[in-house]
């Protein structure tokens, strides 16, 4: 584990912050900032427009698990905290909706997010639920750049954000850049097909209205083995791909249906 002394950070993180806040990074979309600030205070509303999300975190959590226990990763010390020991950095954390049940389980938790209102709440929210988990408004691509960070963390995750970013190169590389040599790199995201674009874009923003209109981009959605030749590119070995389809009774359950929903993990190899 890298040894990183608390000042440090505390310093190099608010630099992160006020470069975040001063620039607009190459690969984010401002528009979906905007879109996601306007919804801050909705974050844990679970009736409210991140009803979808919510449903989604449970399959995602056990997602992130099989993952990291297939790695060899999880703790052998404790059933009840099997993520102890591990760094953890979730890029576009939100309102903490995948950090603060990781961080329950033990992991050392980090979440960045270009929305100043969404660590805003992800704070408020962990501090209600006595969780420390670092929360932060910056840009990974700045967090890759400083000294600090590079190969950092275990595990880097990005859940639901990759169809957002302009850039998925540059948010690739940045995320190669602050895992640890043969750590982990996860991605969910929607895949780029007829059904995706009939139930992730127009039914589930304009016919059943489950998410604000706007959200989502078909041209920003990626296949699959698109999305792991690029992670390949970037010095990323993916060794999984899973898809994710909705159950009868609600929520979600893995599947090797990738029509629309699905996960990727790989270990970074350089």
């Amino acid at each position: 584990m890298l040894a990183l002394s608390y000042d440090k950070i505390s310093h190099d993180l608010r630099i992160a912050e006020e470069s975040a806040n001063m620039s607009s990074a190459s690969h984010i979309d401002p528009e979906d900032i905007a879109r996601f600030e306007n919804l801050a205070d909705q974050w844990w509303d679970t009736d409210g427009p991140m009803e979808p999300l919510h449903a989604f975190t449970p399959v995602r959590i056990q997602y992130i698990l099989d993952c990291l226990k297939k790695a060899g990763r999880l703790s052998q010390n404790t059933s009840r905290q099997p993520l102890h020991g591990l760094r953890i950095l979730d890029i576009g954390c939100g309102g903490g909706l995948l950090a603060e049940p990781l961080s329950r389980l033990g992991a050392d938790m980090m979440g960045i997010d270009a929305s100043e209102g969404a660590i805003k709440a992800a704070r408020i929210h962990a501090s209600q639920q006595d969780l420390d988990i670092s929360y932060h408004t910056a840009d990974s691509t700045d967090l890759a750049h400083n000294p600090e960070f590079k190969g950092a963390f275990d595990l880097v995750y990005a859940s639901e954000v990759i169809e957002h970013v302009t850039d998925r190169k540059v948010f690739l590389k940045a995320m190669a850049q602050l895992v640890k040599r043969d750590g982990l790199v996860i991605l969910t995201t929607i895949n780029q097909t007829l059904a995706a674009l009939l139930g992730a874009k127009i039914a589930a923003e304009y016919l059943l209205k489950i998410v604000p209109a706007g959200t989502h981009d078909f041209h920003k959605f990626v296949r699959p083995k698109q999305l792991a030749n690029e992670c390949k590119e970037q010095g990323i070995l993916v060794h999984n791909i899973t898809g994710f389809v909705p159950q009868i009774g609600g929520g979600f359950t893995s599947s090797s249906i990738t029509a629309i929903n699905y996960g990727v993990c790989g270990r970074r190899q350089q």
